[in-house]
């Protein structure tokens, strides 16, 4: 944003720098064309009006010397035409000035025709034609020859390109200038956009981490932007009290609804065997079963509650040991159930940053879920693979899997598929999982391999203390 701003605020001073210096170059031009203009026809104005006697007179020689004269000081060639435009004085024998040549005859029909110079185009660095002008020779109202003067434009054009040149340095340095206020100003105006964005950053950290959210402050800045940092401080608090509130209640809840259900299990517990009426054990039964799905559920509440509520405080934990030894834990489940538990790639040292016992939640709660939905007689796989600074542990089992539409929502709260909810659980494995991984900076997908089954895949970055 900061380049296109300047961008934009570059090409605003460089338009307005154009757009003032091309009319000024151009204004330039015309005044140093109309001082020429204005020099060179007072001149051939009077030789127009010294020109009369001789014409009268037909006596060339006294206006001769003086035509030499101008020429020989100013370098400007004068010829004096009679009424039919032949040279009377001057001429391409003696001043150098080609009678015959389209543009200079032009100007002479005009001025036999009683009409007077005019400036003509518009004077340039480049345009090296001299400046033609003829002025009529008028006696006794009646036009009675011209007088015709060739003046180079080199020093005029000289002077232009001079001036040019200095407009053009003081564009240059307008432009430069305009560039080293540009720079800080805009800078100074996206100070709280910046500290915005980095405090926006520091807020989701702050909301998935369960730390203090902190305050932006103002830092300076226009002033709709210090009312902007004000209300994203509002705002931020807000979002801070509530997730703390839901954080609280959730593990307030959790608590104090442990106590009245162990007691609920006890007292079932006491009943089993003093039931005789087959309905009324069976409603015990069912009883005792809810019981223990409630427990399970406030188990995984309290574990939840805890994920969010970790601090973000991450410890370095070898994967050899926490995965061999949550294998070895869980392979006697396995057998249990004719389920056979396999790791591989392990043994390369390796040791990744989580939250404290944060990577056995995470093994438990995939272990639990390939154990509960895999078939008896096949085999649940932990595979281990680093690529790119980065573990990959894959929990894969051979059980009904998930639909392609029920990947995505796995990992939600209490969700369950459809085709799973005769099998024992709360929904809230994968979510405690997901909370734990976005601490540690970690991610998490479903796959449905080939075979069948589900894969889950745990995505965690290396420590960098790791081989």
């Amino acid at each position: 944003m900061r380049v296109r701003l300047q961008a934009i605020v570059l090409t605003l001073v460089a338009a307005l720098v154009f757009g003032l210096g091309i009319p000024l170059a151009l204004s330039v031009a015309a005044s140093v064309q109309l001082d020429l203009f204005l020099d060179r026809l007072t001149d051939t104005s009077r030789f127009a009006s010294l020109a009369q006697r001789p014409l009268v007179e037909n006596r060339p020689d006294l206006i001769v010397d003086e035509l030499h004269r101008y020429t020989e000081v100013y370098d400007v060639p004068v010829a004096i035409v009679d009424q039919d435009g032949e040279a009377v004085a001057g001429g391409p024998g003696e001043v150098g000035i080609e009678l015959k040549d389209p543009v200079i005859a032009s100007h002479l029909q005009q001025a036999l025709a009683g009409r007077r110079s005019e400036p003509g185009p518009l004077l340039m660095p480049w345009n090296t034609e001299p400046l033609v002008l003829a002025e009529p020779i008028l006696i006794d109202g009646e036009v009675r020859g011209a007088v015709i003067t060739v003046s180079s434009t080199g020093k005029a054009r000289t002077e232009l390109l001079w001036w040019w040149v200095l407009i053009a340095a003081g564009a240059v340095l307008a432009f430069g200038l305009a560039l080293l206020v540009a720079v800080p100003v805009v800078r100074w105006i996206l100070r709280p956009v910046r500290r915005l964005d980095d405090a926006t950053g520091e807020l989701v950290a702050s909301v998935v981490s369960g730390r203090e959210v902190k305050r932006v402050g103002e830092t300076g800045g226009p002033p709709e932007l210090r009312q902007l940092e004000r209300s994203f401080d509002r705002m931020a608090a807000s979002v801070d009290e509530a997730l703390s509130a839901q954080r609280a209640f959730v593990a307030d809840a959790s608590h104090q609804l442990r106590n009245p259900l162990t007691a609920l299990k006890i007292r079932l517990g006491n009943l089993d065997g003093h039931v005789d009426d087959d309905l009324a054990a069976a409603d015990l039964e069912a009883a005792v079963v809810d019981a223990r799905r409630l427990n399970q559920i406030l188990d995984e509440l309290l574990s939840l509650a805890r994920a969010e509520a970790s601090g973000g405080e991450l410890v370095p934990v070898g994967l050899d040991e926490v995965v061999g030894a949550r294998v070895a834990d869980w392979t006697v489940v396995g057998a249990a159930r004719d389920i056979t538990l396999v790791a591989t790639g392990l043994g390369g040292g390796l040791r990744v940053l989580t939250p404290a016992r944060g990577l056995e939640v995470v093994l438990d709660a995939l272990l639990d879920n390939a154990l509960k939905f895999t078939e008896p007689g096949t085999e649940v796989r932990v595979d281990v693979t680093t690529t790119d600074g980065k573990v990959d542990i894959a929990v894969r089992d051979h059980g009904p899997g998930l639909r392609e539409d029920e990947l995505d929502r796995a990992a939600d709260r209490f969700w369950r598929s459809t085709a799973h909810q005769n099998v024992p659980g709360s929904g809230l494995g994968l979510a405690i999982v997901t909370e734990i991984l976005a601490r540690s900076d970690g991610s998490l997908r479903l796959g449905s391999p080939e075979g069948g089954g589900l894969q889950v895949t745990v995505t965690l970055p290396l420590n960098s203390a790791s081989p």
